[in-house]
């Protein structure tokens, strides 16, 4: 099996990944977020038919919930 190519080979030296001291900036990249990007546009059409899935399922449940009592 060949040996894989570690790109971040080099970081090792500032130590592990996570520790307190750790705060992503010092070695090219931020390891917690990347506050720079933004978000995409919001799909109406899901969240319509979230909000409508939700909604009958609700109706489903007080119709089991009155015909039980």
């Amino acid at each position: 099996m060949a040996e894989r190519h570690d790109p971040h080979a080099g970081e090792a030296a500032v130590g592990p990944h996570g520790a307190p001291d750790d705060h992503g900036d010092t070695h090219g990249h931020d390891d917690h977020a990347h506050g720079d990007e933004t978000l995409g546009p919001v799909n109406v059409l899901a969240w319509a038919a979230a909000i409508g899935g939700i909604a009958l399922g609700l109706i489903v449940m007080l119709a089991f919930i009155q015909a039980a009592t």
